[in-house]
């Protein structure tokens, strides 16, 4: 019997959209508080002989092996990993401290083969695979609950709607770099993967019943064999508010500015947005200001900040104003692809027509199945192949463009018919 079954024995599988009816559930239907861990707070590990303890450990467990992180997002530069916390059958559960013990890939090692339980594995695997961690396979239980139909995917939502039992939520977002972490957040910690076993076995049956399972596995090993993403291009375009900064001198004063910060972040390790908001290089660019007075009587550049702060960003302002016209950025930088769909009825009424076709049939296909439509295919895959279409339209050309375009197989076998004849109208 699994952990969750004996602490709840009297609980079945609750879903929506579909899903079993309830069963000995509490009388009063509200969820049972998960307040301590079944064996108690665990302790940190953050020394090389804990964690060789833990690695036989768990390399000796039983069954697949539930995952979190902890990152420090919006307190610390990166995403790195400050806590990793980890549960099977027979090993208990383990918090690791990456800070103490920056090398898990002997920890990897132990559990090659194993089956990785995440919720959102996409947020935590990057983090995980810099400090050694990588999984073969893995069972995502928040797009598990998304391709089973579930309205709430969050990881609290399904423990509770699934299991039937209420986690801790009051310590998401607090900063996990802390030293040490106060014990309320190693037990918040601790119960993020107390009932994740359960919640996946729960959710493979669901998904099992729905005729979704192989779907769902398609999916997995899609993630969990997909490449790091690269470097963003130009990733200061993607500052807040950049929408307002429209000449190509101002455009270089965010670069700089943000090009600035970044460096001071990464020295300090401190989240960007601590250094310099958004807002303050956006007013910045918009200004162009001359000199030290002008910047300091812009918003977000005030009294509170020091003289030699002052003189950085208007040191950056100044690199900006001195380029020549050749080396300014240029406004709009297109990105690959198909133009913004609003653009489509004026540039190509007959690529708009069959966009139209397209949306109407995914969307009306997605609500059939009782899953998102971006999960059914994403909506950028849907414009690529309607802006330029596989001529001519066949099935086999148009399960082909959805193969190039990163397509599983179950989306491609579900979406092709309706391209087919979405295309075949536009025609």
């Amino acid at each position: 019997m699994t952990d969750a079954q004996e602490t709840a024995a009297d609980t079945a599988l609750r879903t929506t959209g579909g899903g079993p009816p309830d069963e000995n559930v509490p009388a009063n239907g509200l969820p049972i508080p998960l307040l301590e861990p079944r064996e108690g707070i665990p302790p940190v590990v953050a020394s090389e002989q804990a964690l060789a303890e833990v690695i036989a450990a768990f390399a000796a467990g039983r069954g697949p092996v539930a995952v979190d992180a902890e990152r420090a997002s919006g307190y610390r530069y990166g995403q790195r990993a400050y806590l990793v916390q980890l549960r099977r059958e027979g090993a208990g559960t383990a918090l690791v401290d990456p800070v103490g013990c920056p090398d898990l890939s002997g920890l990897g090692a132990a559990l090659d083969g194993t089956e990785w339980i995440l919720h959102a594995a996409t947020q935590d695997l990057p983090c995980l695979r810099d400090i050694g961690m990588r999984p073969s396979s893995l069972f995502d239980t928040e797009l598990a609950g998304r391709l089973a139909g579930f309205p709430r995917v969050g990881l609290g939502a399904m423990v509770e709607s699934v299991l039937g039992y209420a986690l801790e939520k009051g310590h998401s977002a607090v900063d996990w770099s802390t030293r040490p972490l106060p014990e309320p957040w190693l037990r918040y910690a601790a119960l993020d993967v107390e009932l994740l076993v359960d919640l996946r076995d729960a959710l493979e049956k669901e998904l099992d019943r729905q005729g979704k399972l192989e779907w769902a596995r398609e999916e997995f090993d899609a993630i969990a064999t997909a490449p790091p993403a690269p470097p963003r291009k130009d990733p200061w375009r993607r500052t807040s508010g950049m929408h307002k900064v429209r000449r190509r001198r101002q455009m270089a004063v965010v670069r700089e500015l943000w090009t600035a910060r970044d460096r001071v972040a990464q020295r300090r390790d401190v989240s960007p947005g601590k250094v310099l908001s958004d807002a303050a290089i956006v007013e910045a660019a918009l200004a162009v200001p001359v000199n030290v007075a002008a910047l300091t009587a812009l918003p977000g550049f005030g009294h509170r900040m020091g003289r030699r702060q002052l003189e950085q960003w208007q040191a950056a302002v100044d690199r900006a104003r001195a380029l020549p016209e050749n080396e300014l950025p240029q406004p709009g930088a297109q990105v690959a692809g198909p133009p913004p769909p609003r653009a489509w009825a004026d540039k190509d009424p007959a690529a708009a027509a069959r966009l139209s076709a397209a949306r109407a049939g995914v969307t009306a296909l997605a609500e059939e199945l009782n899953l998102p439509q971006e999960n059914l295919i994403t909506p950028d895959t849907v414009r690529r192949i309607c802006w330029e279409p596989p001529a001519p339209p066949t099935p086999d050309t148009v399960a082909a463009a959805l193969t190039a375009h990163g397509a599983r197989r179950w989306q491609v076998g579900l979406v092709t018919p309706l391209l087919v004849e979405a295309l075949s109208a536009g025609a």
